[in-house]
């Protein structure tokens, strides 16, 4: 988690980003231990993000108020981002009936910011609005092949994750991995990030080569190869970025 100031405002998002993605509600307790805050300033703190609505109090505790949710959608980038994607990211599920993603960095991890999938989906480690380490999915190395240098040795330099006895923890590995998949456009996952699920993923690149995103499709070993469906993961991800790039310059046009 970024580290945040001791100010009011750096209060306030610690009490926010005391909740993980699969936290429907906290205590009191729990969110004091999470924080860190004495008992005073945290109750002062949760009072006043229940009244502007930041917060609501629920039956158990406190949950993220629908008012953060209006904020998000607002959030341009991301909001244009997915826009563009989702007939693509719906196309792909058509094409595979398996679970699909769209992803973006931030920090060391992948960020879900869209998620698709049918009543057979098989269980998967991703939640939209969670997190996954960059280096322990397709999706995440998608991303961190294409990422700046500097992102790509600070991963390589800290300590790899080892979600499941498959994740690839090794800095020279992931390294010549990462080479490959900037030459190829596409990255794979054999049960790197859960025990029974693989994945493909690519790229999607801006103007100048810079990653803005990256799809990708996972399903269970026992039935989605992966590399069958290679090109169509390849072709969404194209199909995004140049939507996107053209976009951009209706926009810069006007």
């Amino acid at each position: 988690m970024t580290e945040v100031p001791n100010t009011l405002l750096g209060k306030v998002m610690t009490v926010l980003n005391a909740f993980g993605a699969d936290d429907d509600e906290l205590g009191f307790a729990e969110l004091g231990r999470r924080t860190g805050l004495s008992k005073a300033t945290l109750h002062r703190l949760l009072g006043d993000l229940v009244e502007v609505r930041l917060l609501d109090r629920g039956t158990r505790g406190y949950r993220l108020g629908g008012h953060l949710f209006q904020l998000g959608i607002r959030a341009s980038v991301e909001r244009r981002l997915v826009e563009v994607s989702t007939p693509y990211l719906e196309d792909l599920y058509e094409r595979t009936h398996e679970t699909v993603h769209l992803g973006i960095s931030e920090g060391h991890d992948v960020l879900y910011v869209a998620k698709i999938g049918g009543h057979r989906q098989t269980p998967t480690p991703s939640r939209l609005g969670g997190r996954m380490p960059l280096h322990a999915s397709a999706i995440g190395k998608a991303l961190l092949a294409h990422s700046p240098a500097a992102l790509r040795t600070a991963v390589l330099s800290a300590p790899l994750e080892r979600r499941t006895p498959r994740t690839i923890a090794t800095p020279g590995m992931l390294r010549r991995q990462l080479a490959t998949i900037r030459e190829t456009g596409v990255a794979y996952e054999f049960e790197e990030s859960r025990v029974g699920l693989c994945c493909v993923a690519s790229p999607v690149l801006g103007h100048d080569g810079e990653v803005v995103a990256a799809v990708s499709v996972a399903g269970p070993t026992t039935r989605f190869d992966p590399r069958a469906h290679a090109a169509s993961v390849h072709a969404a991800a194209t199909g995004i970025a140049l939507t996107l790039i053209r976009r951009a310059s209706l926009t810069a046009g006007h």
